[in-house]
């Protein structure tokens, strides 16, 4: 029988929806966002308060449809107030980026916070990215293990769910979109998943990727493009990578389009994936930026309520259909104790 403290158990289910799925937005973007919002806008017409606003609206509006949002203090702080009560609410630990003066893409918390502060902010978990490569140096590998273990044991202490999203990389093959490394991602993201899964993380969520390049299949290809695996390959890497979780998981869309998203999604349910829920990302609202950027504030709160909501309808319904909830991996609700933490431990 799985054992989860209280605070936990009550805030994953404020982050799911009536069928104990998690079925949240995604806008935490910092860096990517301010690339966004100045390609849209123009650099002489850019500020800093038009992210705040877009993040602020589409929190606003969006929220009403879904579980929960992830959002960055930095600068979703007008956001996490506009959202919907109702909405659970996941907020950033970490740093964006990463020192690329160091070797090993290494993580780094926000050094103003701590999870008792969000906590006390409103955030019913934490989000840490963390850049990750199985193939990597033992020694660096070991520094973000006991990275991982210390945030688990802070999560424990502090009584609330850590959601881990691991980004897979290759120090060899850069770019992560080339069919050179898409014949590497399957095995990265597996072993990733197998051992982030372990239960001396403590990690209560994990959000990844899906385990292939899914414009690289065959039958989801773009024109001409030569495609790396047969849908039946790609099959047995999400079967295969779900078989591997021994924590729940769930997906994030990773920049690419909402039709691709949902066609991941679906293909993901119908070959075995036991997933979660979504943390989905720019594939909701990406086409947003663009149009506030050049038609402003009463435009997008029109293609919010429209095409962006639309968007979160569709994902929501391939998330009835397809995900499974949480607590299933544990084996379902009666097979979890719920306690009141008065000691650490998990």
């Amino acid at each position: 029988m799985k054992r989860i403290s209280r605070g936990k158990f009550e805030k994953l289910q404020k982050l799911s929806n009536a069928d104990g799925v998690i079925a949240a937005l995604a806008i935490d973007q910092r860096g990517s966002m301010k690339k966004m919002m100045v390609a849209a806008m123009g650099e002489e017409r850019f500020t800093m308060d038009a992210i705040y606003d877009f993040k602020k609206l589409v929190s606003q509006e969006l929220t009403k449809s879904v579980s929960g949002i992830l959002l960055d203090e930095q600068y979703g702080f007008l956001g996490i107030q506009a959202k919907n009560p109702q909405a659970g609410l996941i907020m950033s630990y970490e740093k964006t980026g990463y020192d690329v003066s160091t070797p090993g893409r290494l993580p780094e918390l926000l050094p103003n916070e701590s999870l008792e502060r969000l906590k006390a902010k409103g955030a019913d978990a934490a989000k840490v990215l963390v850049y990750y490569n199985p193939d990597e140096a033992q020694d660096i590998l070991d520094v973000k293990h006991a990275f991982l273990e210390r945030l688990g044991t802070e999560a424990l202490a502090a009584d609330i769910p850590i959601f881990v999203e691991p980004i897979v990389y290759d120090d060899q093959v850069t770019d992560a979109k080339s069919p050179e490394f898409a014949k590497l991602k399957p095995s990265k993201v597996i072993r990733t998943i197998k051992e982030l899964t372990k239960d001396k993380y403590h990690i209560d969520i994990l959000k990844v990727e899906v385990p292939v390049q899914f414009d690289l299949v065959e039958g989801f290809q773009n024109e001409g493009v030569t495609p790396v695996y047969s849908q039946e390959e790609a099959a047995s890497y999400f079967e295969e990578a779900s078989a591997a979780a021994t924590r729940p998981f769930i997906y994030l869309s990773a920049g690419v389009s909402a039709p691709i998203f949902r066609e991941e999604l679906i293909f993901a349910g119908q070959h075995g994936a036991r997933f979660s829920g979504i943390l989905g990302g720019r594939a909701t609202w990406r086409d947003g930026v663009g149009i506030y950027g050049k038609k402003g504030e009463q435009a997008l709160l029109t293609w919010l309520d429209t095409q962006g909501k639309e968007n979160v309808t569709e994902l929501n319904d391939i998330l009835k259909e397809y995900a499974t909830p949480w607590y299933e991996i544990y084996g379902g609700l009666d097979q979890i104790e719920v306690f009141d933490r008065d000691v650490m431990n998990d």
